[in-house]
């Protein structure tokens, strides 16, 4: 049986309510005890001390907020007592002996992939169709169209089609027709009737970038295409462009080749102002594009160590228990793939703020150490250039669920990254290339930051959730865990891995990181769907740099 509040830390002065507290019943945390004076909900904090206004509030160990009213002992923590505050950071390093996880168990395993000419290993094979600018989405629409209904990949895309049919048929015949079992389920074309067996899909890209905004913003959305065309789920891609653009053929190309100066992959390149007339730009695309699926179609599983998994780890709709059950989990998760030759990616630089110290001390480099540095102070001073900040980074439903400052969801929102050393720092929209834990510049923002760490390599994206999300991604299977039981029986369509037993004391970290990796191992096989996959929840959307919180 779990207890009713938990102790994160010897030295904070808070503890989370694990269950409904009532005035006047007594909680007990190690070998201490505290009587509430109010009621808290769970996921919420109480306060271990009598806090008057200007103290420091600390959990995980560290700052994570100043009290601005006083809060008696066993009194709640919330948005009308307590405000932001962070420690100050610098660039130095200050190392400290961390404990990894034996990965040696896992050392044999292998699942089954695609190997890449380039010498990546995907967890599926798509081919990539995109726009250079804008002005293509219309044609990317209508390729999607024809291309997903015909080739078998569309059949499922919206099952509410036949349900609106049947409510028609019901509205005209006054009966209730009973649909068959494909019309039920959206299917209208059986899989393995698929022209292209070895193809798990086609995904089509849209954005609203390209043209009109500075050169850098084409410039990095080139980066991010490149990316994805990079990336070891593609097997190669059609690239639409009008042909008067900043993103320019030219600069996708630049960088495609440099992440790939051997350029493997196919890219099948058409310029509308080139073609002529809007039909001959549409039947050349497809043209190219169904023989390169033919060629694409002969590869083929085959099994792959697990240091060739590149593992995004991201939360959002998080809550007061995301820093407790999922976030750790993929943290001990995390150091078991690194311990592994595998790449995993912790992003989300606002959601890093009141941590910078103890991500700093971890770098292996003091070069790494002063480019994360740089990084986060540039980013701030973008926010605070229009008059927002970090601090303003909580949504209203991480604060209802007890996240009352950003510094108390970073604090949980880096546990992600476990204690690992970090190996690189990237900036958006780099590429991940050194194994081991990667830090790579995105915003908080869910689809921004997925699409970021896909467009940097990810094979696969873990994504915890308190509150649920939908987030999918275009090319990386997105597993969805979430921080309770409650929320995996109420969104049981999206959420994948149910992590709630830890918050029951039913599981121990370590356990549910194992239990997870084994379901990961099932998903980059191609044995498992997500639900966000099977929901087709195809998410694309590139960050222009501008203040996304």
């Amino acid at each position: 049986m779990a207890d009713s509040v938990l102790q994160l830390d010897p030295r904070d002065n808070v503890v989370v309510a694990l269950e409904p507290l009532s005035p006047g019943a007594e909680v007990r945390f190690g070998s201490h005890a505290c009587r509430v004076t109010e009621s808290i909900s769970p996921k919420h904090k109480m306060a271990l001390v009598d806090l008057a206004p200007g103290d420091l509030v600390r959990m995980y160990g560290m700052v994570v907020g100043e009290a601005t009213q006083p809060i008696a002992r066993g009194g709640l923590l919330s948005t009308r007592n307590t405000r932001h505050r962070t420690a100050d950071y610098t660039p130095q390093r200050h190392p400290a002996e961390l404990t990894l996880p034996d990965a040696s168990p896992w050392a044999g395993r292998t699942f089954m992939g695609y190997h890449r000419a380039d010498g990546q290993v995907g967890t599926r094979n798509y081919w990539l169709v995109l726009p250079l600018v804008f002005c293509e989405n219309r044609n990317i629409e209508r390729m999607k169209e024809a291309l997903e209904e015909e080739l078998g990949y569309g059949s499922a895309a919206n099952r509410y089609r036949q349900h609106v049919r049947h409510l028609l048929e019901q509205r005209k015949l006054g009966t209730s027709p009973t649909p068959s079992a494909d019309q039920a389920s959206g299917r209208e074309h059986r899989e393995d009737a698929r022209p292209f067996p070895n193809i798990d899909g086609i995904r089509f890209l849209t954005h609203q970038g390209g043209c009109g905004g500075t050169r850098q913003d084409a410039q990095s959305l080139c980066g991010l295409l490149a990316g994805y065309i990079h990336h070891p789920n593609v097997a190669g891609a059609t690239v639409l462009s009008l042909g008067c653009q900043n993103a320019e053929i030219r600069m996708l190309m630049d960088e495609l080749r440099a992440r790939d100066p051997e350029m493997h992959k196919p890219v099948l390149v058409f310029d509308q102002q080139k073609s002529g007339r809007d039909s001959a730009l549409m039947e050349s695309a497809i043209d190219a594009t169904i023989s390169a699926l033919e060629q694409a179609n002969a590869i083929t599983r085959t099994p792959a160590p697990l240091s060739a998994l590149t593992v995004g780890l991201k939360c959002g709709g998080s809550d007061g228990f995301s820093g407790i059950s999922a976030n750790p989990a993929l943290g001990y998760l995390s150091d078991t793939l690194v311990g592994l030759g595998s790449k995993t990616i912790l992003s989300e630089f606002p959601e890093l703020h009141g941590v910078e110290q103890e991500l700093i001390n971890r770098c292996a480099s003091d070069e790494l150490a002063q480019r994360f540095y740089d990084l986060m102070h540039a980013y701030a001073a973008r926010a605070r250039a229009v008059h927002s900040g970090f601090e303003m980074n909580p949504s209203p439903g991480n604060i209802e669920d007890g996240l009352i400052t950003d510094a108390m969801k970073s604090a949980g929102a880096a546990r992600k990254g476990g204690v690992s050393p970090v190996r690189d720092v990237l900036d958006f929209p780099q590429y991940a290339t050194t194994p081991g834990l990667n830090l790579l510049c995105t915003p908080g923002s869910d689809v921004e930051c997925v699409t970021a760490q896909a467009g940097a390599g990810a094979n696969l994206v873990l994504f915890t959730t308190g509150l649920g999300t939908p987030t999918g991604n275009a090319v990386a299977p997105v597993v969805k865990i979430s921080t309770s039981s409650a929320l995996a029986q109420r969104m049981s369509d999206i959420i994948d891995f149910d992590a709630g037993g830890i918050i029951r004391g039913e599981s121990t970290i370590a356990e549910c990181a194992n239990k997870l990796l084994e379901f990961c191992l099932e998903v980059a096989g191609g044995n498992r769907l997500t639900k966000a996959e099977t929901l087709r929840q195809n998410d694309f959307i590139p960050w222009k740099r501008g203040v996304s919180l």
